[in-house]
């Protein structure tokens, strides 16, 4: 899935759990996560908050035993590691929780393992971050776009004192990202809400879209404005759009040993990004080969010069096609015959399809002298043990 991110009033946790739970209908799931995660003293309640208008179900932690414990990343480890969920939900988990570790490691110059998180290791922000990572995985989000992020101004007050807004370490998460102040003073941005985001890495620079569902997460804040984070499932109006273009030659007086691989390796060093070849009848009825190679439009002469030296073709023609392709990642899975790289495909409806890298195959099936399509076979089931985590 594709999401869009707007926050123009800001992020928390509880407005990016309670927008997730909406977008994946998930609310009655995130009921029994207190049990599952061995938090009797937890319950999550959900009930409606109108902001400026906005309806929206609101996902709210209550800690019935006033846990105050001040607790150390290992510790929270520890109980995504115990929990019931899955085990690309507590690898997310743990991640956000290392990016708000690394943040208050650096502001306050104590090693990430000695760090007592305080408000972040609240039993309502530990649920809001691994809820959250549920439904990250529940939902597939595979990739992200994003707004640029209101911040707030101003102070506000923590169990360090006053700290200017954004907090240091939500300021610390949110480096790299676009931000601005707006009009209204007060933390818009936590910096639960900033780990979440940025782990999810959105793009902000957003293509056309088109919007298939549009949630709403609330926040419990009453600002001005409505407080509320927006994110929508989107497809993007074509994936990947690209302007290429088509370089052909027609040879009927060439060996196909001087296409061969030498050839074709030179090919695709000097800028190809796909080619082939086509058998065809020439005038006078001679047989012949039909060379078409693909390229970058900024790269024509350079790969027409290639095929003018290196085959018997006196003259080339070229023109322009749009290409769309699939959004693609590698990533690398662990296996009994060693570490193999995995193209992973993403159709726009969501559906995954993942192959081995031909080339990590053909190295293993020479080195161990097993066939390629046994090697095939029995690493079929190893195929789904890579995670997004794993990318190469």
């Amino acid at each position: 899935m594709k999401i869009y991110i707007e926050a123009f009033s800001g992020l928390s946790g509880d407005m990016f759990l309670s927008a997730l739970a909406e977008l994946a209908d998930a609310h009655e799931m995130l009921l029994s996560l207190p049990e599952k995660l061995n938090l009797p003293g937890a319950e999550v309640k959900i009930h409606k908050l109108v902001r400026n208008g906005i309806v929206s179900q609101h996902v709210k932690v209550i800690d019935n035993e006033n846990d105050n414990v001040h607790r150390h990343l290992s510790e929270i480890n520890q109980i995504i590691d115990n929990g019931d969920i899955s085990l690309n939900s507590k690898i997310i988990a743990k991640e956000i929780f290392a990016i708000i570790g690394e943040a208050e490691s650096k502001m306050h110059n104590i090693p990430i393992s000695k760090i007592h998180f305080h408000e972040i290791s609240a039993i309502d922000s530990i649920i809001d971050i691994i809820g959250s990572a549920v439904l990250i995985d529940r939902l597939r989000i595979k990739k992200s776009y994003s707004s640029s992020i209101c911040t707030g101004y101003g102070f506000v007050n923590t169990q360090h004192g006053v700290l200017p807004v954004p907090a240091p370490a939500t300021a610390e998460i949110l480096n790299g990202i676009p931000t601005y102040s707006g009009k209204e003073e007060g933390e818009r941005v936590t910096p639960t809400g900033a780990a979440i985001l940025k782990y999810l890495n959105p793009i902000f620079k957003l293509p056309k879209i088109i919007r298939k569902k549009t949630v709403y997460g609330a926040g419990e804040k009453r600002f001005k404005e409505p407080n509320v984070l927006r994110i929508s499932s989107i497809e993007t109006e074509l994936n990947n759009h690209s302007s290429l273009t088509v370089i052909e030659c027609n040879m009927d007086d060439v060996s196909s040993e001087f296409l061969g691989s030498d050839f074709q390796q030179t090919l695709l060093e000097n800028g190809a990004k796909d080619f082939y070849f086509t058998q065809i009848q020439m005038k006078k009825g001679r047989p012949g080969i039909l060379l078409s190679c693909i390229t970058s439009n900024d790269n024509v002469l350079k790969l027409s010069n290639i095929i003018l030296e290196n085959t018997s073709t006196i003259g080339v023609r070229y023109y322009n096609v749009h290409r769309n392709t699939l959004d693609r990642e590698i990533l690398w899975v662990e296996t009994p015959y060693g570490k193999i790289r995995i193209k992973v495909v993403i159709t726009p409806s969501g559906i995954e399809r993942r192959t081995y890298e031909y080339e990590d195959l053909i190295k293993i099936s020479k080195e161990q002298n097993i066939p390629l399509l046994v090697l095939d076979s029995e690493l079929e089931s190893y195929k789904n043990m890579a995670s997004y985590n794993d990318k190469v």
